[in-house]
């Protein structure tokens, strides 16, 4: 295994960012930076072509917070003030000794924290923001180094390109799959919170592939696909590549697939299904931002009962190892595990800092930015149910007459009015405990959550997190996260 290491940019500026944290400290009740230095890859094969980009992750940069009088307001910036020549964006050396003094960081350390107390102070004369309890500042010295087998930083780009080729060309016969694309796609993060009492820094690399099929008959196309995600590097293509037969049958299995009888079924949602009906339901439904702005149901449930015995829910970055996975979140609060609903009793939401201080709850660890430049809002992190005691054999052979779904296309809900709507590529009919061999394309499922959630009668003692997709929030704002669990038994209406 190899450990990453923090930003190098991130260690030169480091001792500036304490200086300028130090003397803002004069100024404000509470004060903190949050600074970013994201790199990252993103390779595809096509048919006839492949190319490489730059994810949408990549960022780096700063955001000040503070507080005064109960109000609370943000500085970002791209680029420390002083640090900057000739409105170029170019960085200095802020490493002493090294094109630059002791005195000469002095300089530019008052310089920019004249700067940000002004615009700091300028945010804050507005009438109009909300006030909130002090932001607590607990003393903290932390850091995190995660580990990869395979570096993609340090692999020749013409054999990831290679590799991803390969593994289109195996999944495409030509006959039944006429086309398939493979994806690879890697953010290095790091990022480093300071405050007067916290100094927390933390590198990670997580990475995420999808291998995508087309399968055609005459008029007829089926497309089907397989992820794989996770904190680690190039070695999460050998899940991908151990997939194709079973990817290649099933898109041959989607070609005889039948519309979906419009109805109420049993249905046994696979892990993938699961986690985003744990996400979209009660992930979105208790976050405590909307808690705050009145625009979430859960809030009225609290300590009631909202599914079955079976229903053990829980959100956070902590205790699980996925891309959703941190040592803190993007407010310098320590990652948790929330436990969100217990035995179908709702039990908590998950929190950014100013809502949890709103609302007098717990800080979970959930404030999270698109990027250093975009609001914190309370986010999920890793969404799943916790394992039963079912398999999946016992769990199909219970089924009279219903459908196992799988390969999630979207999800989407309603955290005022409880809907919720998922959509898969894949439902494979089951009658009298057996599979009938008839396949359904696409299937949507909806229902209310309580219901659906109450009618859960079985759940598998498996457990599979997965975290190849985003989540969006606010004005379109995405953050990575992942979902999962188990296999779950339940009854949904299917069209």
């Amino acid at each position: 295994m190899q450990q990453r290491t923090h930003s190098s940019f991130l260690l030169a500026v480091k001792p500036q960012l304490t200086d300028i944290i130090s003397q803002l400290t004069l100024h404000f009740d509470y004060i903190s930076v949050l600074a970013t230095d994201d790199r990252g890859l993103s390779y595809s094969a096509l048919p006839g072509e492949t190319r490489t980009s730059e994810p949408m992750w990549v960022q780096r940069g700063f955001v000040f917070r503070a507080q005064r009088g109960g109000k609370v307001a943000e500085y970002a910036c791209a680029v420390l003030p002083g640090t900057q020549h000739a409105g170029a964006a170019a960085e200095v050396n802020l490493t002493a000794g090294v094109g630059a003094t002791t005195s000469t960081l002095a300089t530019q350390a008052n310089h920019a924290a004249d700067t940000i107390r002004a615009r700091l102070d300028a945010l804050l004369a507005d009438p109009s923001l909300i006030e909130f309890p002090q932001i607590p500042d607990e003393p903290a010295v932390a850091q995190y180094l995660g580990e990869i087998e395979e570096d993609p930083f340090a692999a020749n780009p013409e054999e990831v390109l290679s590799r991803l080729a390969s593994l289109r060309e195996k999944l495409t016969d030509g006959k039944v799959v006429v086309m398939a694309q493979a994806r690879y796609e890697c953010v290095d993060v790091s990022r480093m919170f300071i405050s007067p009492h916290r100094s927390l820094m933390q590198s990670f690399l997580w990475s995420q592939a999808y291998l995508f099929g087309v399968a055609r008959r005459g008029q007829m196309s089926k497309m089907s696909y397989r992820p794989a995600s996770g904190r680690k590097g190039l070695e999460i293509l050998r899940t991908i590549e151990t997939s194709v037969p079973e990817l290649a049958q099933e898109l041959a299995d989607l070609l005889d697939a039948v519309p979906m009888e419009p109805g109420e079924y049993e249905v046994i949602l696979d892990p993938d299904m699961a986690g985003t009906l744990a996400h979209e339901a009660f992930g979105h439904g208790v976050e405590t931002d909307m808690f705050f702005k009145k625009r979430a149901r859960a809030i009225e449930y609290m300590g009631k009962r909202v599914g079955s015995d079976l229903v053990t829910m829980y959100d956070g970055a902590a205790e699980v190892d996925q891309t959703g996975s941190f040592l803190f979140d993007d407010e310098g609060v320590f990652a948790s595990k929330t436990l969100i609903i217990d035995k179908g009793i709702l039990r908590s939401g998950i929190s950014d800092t100013l809502s949890a201080l709103a609302l007098g709850i717990p800080r979970t660890g959930n404030g999270r930015r698109e990027a250093f430049s975009h609001k914190a809002y309370a986010r999920m992190t890793n969404t799943y149910f916790a394992p039963g005691t079912s398999t999946l054999e016992e769990m199909i052979a219970s089924v009279k007459h219903g459908w196992q779904l799988s390969q999630l296309n979207s999800g989407m809900e309603d955290p005022r009015n409880w809907g919720i709507q998922l959509i898969c590529m894949v439902g494979r009919e089951i009658k009298d405990g057996k599979f009938t061999g008839r396949v359904a394309s696409p299937v949507v499922c909806s229902g209310y959550v309580p219901d659906v959630l109450s009618a859960v009668s079985m759940v598998s003692s498996d457990f599979e997190l997965g975290g190849s997709g985003a989540c969006g929030k606010g004005h379109k704002e995405y953050a990575k996260v992942s979902s999962g669990g188990p296999y779950v038994k339940t009854r949904m209406r299917l069209g």
